[in-house]
């Protein structure tokens, strides 16, 4: 949550589609979760199928109002880190950043 323009946080176990852990307000989680859980899935079962050796370090999507930044867990496969932005007050590159520094600090 100390992103710039950070609204809502979660970890998600991408198998299950389990929120792990979440923090902020205006975003239910739980559904957004679930959700991206198929996003996840679906991106990695077309990495896998296009033989692309290469992992997935981040998703971005845009809306009018907000990033919604996903990010698998490199160490930890099935997890990824999901992060809502206000387009208004985030650095898209300063968030990405972020994201991955929180990922490098993850301890399971």
């Amino acid at each position: 949550m100390a992103i710039d323009g950070a609204q809502a946080v979660a970890l998600v176990d991408y198998e299950s589609g389990m929120l792990l852990g979440d923090a902020g307000a205006g975003v239910d989680m739980e559904v957004a979760a679930a959700g991206n859980t198929e996003v996840i899935r679906a991106k990695m079962k077309t990495a896998a199928a296009l033989r692309l050796d290469d992992g997935i370090e981040d998703m971005l999507i845009s809306l009018g109002r907000a990033y919604h930044i996903m990010r698998p867990v490199a160490k930890t496969p099935g997890l990824f880190f999901y992060l809502v932005l206000d387009r208004r007050k985030a650095n898209l590159a300063l968030a990405r950043r972020g994201v991955q520094d929180v990922e490098a600090a993850l301890q399971l």
